[in-house]
């Protein structure tokens, strides 16, 4: 299978030891068990003063003494109501001082039409709680889960005998907005069809794509609805080695809503998949295929990082990978603005990267390399191999993305190939990439 990297390119899969594929998807009736919460308010019992009859027999001074204890016994009420109303009213203000901080704990993000998008926390929030205190695993999952949907794809293919084909594949989504705004991964959704989300309550919708991210392996998609559970971002920048960390997904495309959770192993982990070299966090939280574009969430009940890669191996346990959240926000804003993320460079080819000699048999060469398999450029054409970029010797994909990242939309590079035998070398100036 082939897919389009962050250059406008199409590359073959090659097995690197991570894993971010699509996995197909069988119907799976789910039924959730709702989450209530049971709320009790108490309000005060007030009993009314009672003084002790005052006997005919009494002295002067005792009345004047009873005199005085009743005037102790009327402050004392006025001071229990007063307390009672001040107390009533200082909680009220309290509370709208506290919803006015929460509202103002967030940032958001709106689109052309004004709508809501996307929402981040500034200060720690829990339900029902604006105070900055942690939560346990389980009122975590209960506040997130209504914002992890399951994402099931179709893809129709041509055959080699030019019959058709439909595979299907399966990953995760999260909810950025109460109007449908879903982040997911851009491996999950390349190429698909058709797109279909399932929400934590079973219902059923039909996908648009609003715009993917080959580089940074992220995609935007909507649906048409509205009084989502959207999740609130947190920071990935304020994470600690050690912290707690809760994953929310759809593993084996069968199981959605599976929560595991792990902690955070390490920060801004370099790992290349796919030709692509991305910064990433590193959990031992339970990841598995299908997981791809869920959640990962800290103790506060904030998304993160987005799911997108597991390592792979007989021997290996407990590495997962997540794309932080802080890098997630800002492609996530430019796809819903403008359908693209800005600034990405398009060299007009489709490339395969050829690393294993099964895969160099089919295509019928001896020997490995990159390979463009087309150009909209004329000074290329299919089947060169690329071996240098303005000096700078390429073998492979990962070798090109690298290079390539040193450069910036309307620059002019020099890009040599083997043609026919001969070495040819040619420049390339390079545009905006726009889908």
């Amino acid at each position: 299978m082939s897919e389009n990297n962050a250059y406008g390119f199409e590359n073959q899969e090659v097995g690197n030891g991570y894993q971010n594929q699509n996995e197909e998807k069988e119907e799976l009736t789910m039924t959730e068990q709702p989450y209530e919460e049971t709320h009790r308010q108490t309000y005060p019992d007030y009993l009314p003063d009672a003084q002790p009859p005052v006997q005919p027999a009494l002295t002067e001074r005792k009345k004047k003494k009873s005199g005085r204890m009743g005037f102790a016994a009327a402050v004392i009420a006025i001071c229990m109501i007063g307390s009672t109303v001040f107390g009533f009213g200082g909680t009220y203000l309290a509370n709208n001082l506290n919803s006015a901080n929460a509202a103002a704990a967030e940032t958001v993000l709106t689109d052309n039409s004004g709508n809501t998008v996307l929402y981040q926390s500034v200060i720690k929030t829990s339900t029902g709680n604006s105070a900055a205190e942690k939560m346990s695993v389980e009122d975590v999952v209960a506040n997130v889960k209504s914002s992890v949907v399951e994402i099931t794809t179709e893809t129709v293919s041509t055959g080699r005998f030019m019959g058709q084909y439909v595979s299907k594949g399966a990953g995760s989504g999260v909810i950025i907005s109460k109007d449908g705004y879903i982040v997911t991964n851009n491996h999950v959704v390349d190429g698909a069809n058709t797109i279909t989300v399932r929400l934590s309550n079973g219902s059923e919708h039909t996908a648009t794509l609003i715009g993917t991210d080959a580089k940074s392996d992220l995609a935007v998609i909507k649906i048409n609805a509205n009084d989502l559970q959207p999740a609130v971002l947190g920071y990935s920048s304020e994470l600690l080695v050690g912290q707690s960390a809760v994953a929310i997904g759809n593993p084996l495309g069968e199981l959605g809503g599976t929560v595991t959770s792990g902690i955070i192993s390490a920060l801004d982990r370099e790992i290349t998949i796919d030709g692509e070299t991305m910064s990433l966090l590193q959990t031992d939280t339970a990841i598995n295929p299908g997981n791809s574009g869920g959640g990962l969430f800290n103790l506060y009940g904030e998304l993160v990082g987005v799911v997108n890669a597991k390592s792979s191996g007989s021997e290996i346990e407990g590495l997962g990978f997540a794309i932080p959240i802080d890098t997630a926000k800002i492609v996530i804003e430019q796809i819903i603005e403008y359908g693209y993320v800005t600034g990405r460079i398009d060299t007009g080819f489709t490339l395969i990267d050829i690393q294993d000699a099964q895969i160099a048999m089919m295509y019928r060469i001896q020997q490995l390399g990159l390979y463009i398999l087309r150009s909209v450029s004329g000074e290329f054409q299919s089947g060169d191999r690329i071996t240098a970029i303005d000096g700078q010797t390429i073998s492979s994909l990962s070798d090109f993305n690298k290079q390539m990242s040193n450069y910036h939309v309307g620059d002019t590079v020099s890009i040599t190939v083997i043609r026919n035998g001969k070495s040819v070398t040619a420049s390339l100036t390079l545009t905006e990439l726009k889908v």
